[in-house]
C-alpha cells in the first residue's frame, strides 16, 4: 500500500481562495516567483502498486483534478513522482505510474466469490494524516448502489460491497482484503447517512482497466450511448412479456440531456427515446444487474443484440458498441 499525495503551486492556490471570496475586500498578499511556485499538499489518498513496474490503482476522485502533481510515498517513507496513466470513465477507478522496477505488489483475489458475513480488513492513509491505518470488519451487503463520497466530493458507486471496517476520508483508493491477504475490493467512500457504513468497489472491475493500461497505455471501455432510467413492468399496458426491469431512454432533465447520443451505437442502429431495453444477448436486465453493468463486460467493436419495447412491442436491434471517447 502506498500513500497518494496530490500537490498545486502555491501560487495556483491562492488564485483558487481569491476567486472563492465573496468578500470583495478581501484578496491574500500576492507572492514572490519563488514561493508561487513552490509545490504544497492539497489533498491525499490512497493506492497500491498492481504491477512491479509501476502500475498504481487508486480512485478517480482522489486524482481527477487539473494543474495538479502527483507522488506516491511509499511504506519507507520514500516519495516517488507519478504521472497520471487514465481514469476510468464510469468507474470510480484511476492509474498512476512510477518509473521503476521491482516494485512489491499485492495480490488480487476474486471479488466475485465474496459472501456476506466474511471478514474483510481495511488499509488506509487514514485522515490523510495517519498512514497504514488497519480496520477490521465483516462484508455487510453486496451489489449496492450508492452515493457516498470523502469530505469534498461525492461518487456514485456501482454494484459496491459494504462493509462496516471503517474507512474513513484519506482511506479512497486503499485495498480491502480478505483473510488471504487477497485484494478484493478498492476502498471508495463513507456514507454522509450512517455510521459504519462504507463501500468498496469489487476488484474485478478493475482487473480489465489494469490489463487495457498494460495493452493500450489507457482505459478501454464499451460504449452504448443512451441515457436511461430503470423501469418496472406497466400490469396496465396488458404486455404479456416477462420481464423484471427495463432501461427505458430517457432525456435528462436539463437543455441537451438527450437521451439518445447523436452519433452514438445507440443513435446509429436507431434506438429511441422511450424505448425499453430489456435483455443484452438475451440476457435479461435485473436490479442487480442494469444495462451499465452488462455492457461493461463486452469491448468496443462487438455486436451485441438489444431486446427493446417499443409501443408495446417487443424487437430485436443489433448494436456495434463503440469504445467510449473515440471520435
Amino acid at each position: 500500500m502506498v500513500s497518494i499525495v496530490v500537490k498545486k503551486e502555491r501560487g495556483d492556490v491562492y488564485d483558487g481562495l481569491n476567486a472563492l471570496s465573496l468578500d470583495p475586500f478581501f484578496s491574500l498578499s500576492p507572492l514572490d516567483d519563488e514561493s508561487a511556485q513552490e509545490l504544497v499538499e492539497v489533498s491525499s489518498g490512497t493506492g497500491f502498486f498492481v504491477t512491479s513496474d509501476g502500475y498504481v490503482l487508486t480512485n478517480r476522485h482522489v486524482v481527477d483534478e487539473e494543474g495538479v502533481t502527483f507522488v506516491v510515498v511509499t511504506n519507507e517513507g520514500d516519495e516517488l513522482p507519478a504521472t497520471l496513466v487514465d481514469i476510468d470513465p464510469f468507474q470510480d477507478i484511476a492509474i498512476l505510474r512510477v518509473q521503476g522496477d521491482g516494485f512489491p505488489t499485492v495480490t488480487l483475489g476474486d471479488s466475485d466469490g465474496i459472501r456476506i458475513g466474511q471478514t474483510v480488513i481495511a488499509i488506509g492513509n487514514t485522515l490523510s494524516e495517519f498512514r497504514n491505518t488497519v480496520t477490521k470488519g465483516v462484508v455487510s451487503g453486496m451489489n449496492r448502489r450508492v452515493t457516498a463520497g470523502d469530505a469534498s466530493k461525492t461518487e456514485v458507486i456501482e454494484a459496491a460491497i459494504q462493509t462496516d471496517a471503517a474507512i474513513n476520508p484519506g482511506n479512497s483508493g486503499g485495498p480491502l482484503i480478505n483473510l488471504l491477504g487477497e485484494v478484493i475490493g478498492i476502498n471508495t467512500a463513507v456514507s454522509f447517512e450512517g455510521e459504519s457504513v462504507g463501500f468498496a468497489i469489487p476488484i474485478n472491475e478493475a482487473k480489465r482497466a489494469i490489463d487495457d493500461v498494460q495493452a493500450f497505455g489507457r482505459i478501454v471501455r464499451p460504449w452504448l450511448g443512451v441515457r436511461y432510467v430503470l423501469v418496472e413492468p406497466d400490469a396496465t399496458s396488458g404486455q404479456n412479456i416477462d420481464y423484471e426491469v427495463g432501461a427505458m431512454v430517457v432525456a435528462g432533465s436539463q437543455p441537451g440531456e438527450v437521451g439518445v447520443f447523436a452519433g452514438s451505437p445507440a443513435d446509429l442502429a436507431g434506438l429511441k427515446e422511450k424505448d425499453v431495453i430489456i435483455a443484452v444477448d438475451s440476457v435479461n436486465l435485473s436490479e442487480d444487474h442494469a444495462l451499465a453493468e452488462i455492457i461493461s463486460a463486452y469491448h468496443p467493436g462487438d455486436v451485441v443484440k438489444l431486446s427493446v419495447l417499443r409501443d408495446g412491442v417487443l424487437m430485436t436491434v443489433d448494436v456495434t458498441l463503440a469504445e467510449y471517447g473515440e471520435e
